[in-house]
């Protein structure tokens, strides 16, 4: 009666450890198999700048300096 008790036990200690691989889901978003149906984001430079790369890292650039206090407060 002891050994069956202790195997019982360990059964049902054992259980949820079997029963965790069957609960998993599937992880990989739908656009990996490309049934992704949206479309495809434009960049900054593309929208706003018409394509021209080099304008719009100047306008970050300068927008970068203005926001520098170093800058700012040394006349």
């Amino acid at each position: 009666m002891n050994k069956l008790r202790a195997c019982l036990r360990y059964s049902v200690l054992a259980m949820p450890l079997l029963l965790t691989g069957c609960l998993e889901v599937d992880q990989f978003p739908e656009w990996l198999r490309g049934e992704y149906a949206g479309k495809e984001d434009n960049r900054h430079y593309q929208t706003r700048f018409h394509n021209d790369r080099l304008a719009w890292s100047a306008a970050v650039q300068n927008r970068a300096m203005k926001q520098n206090e170093y800058n700012r407060a040394n006349p």
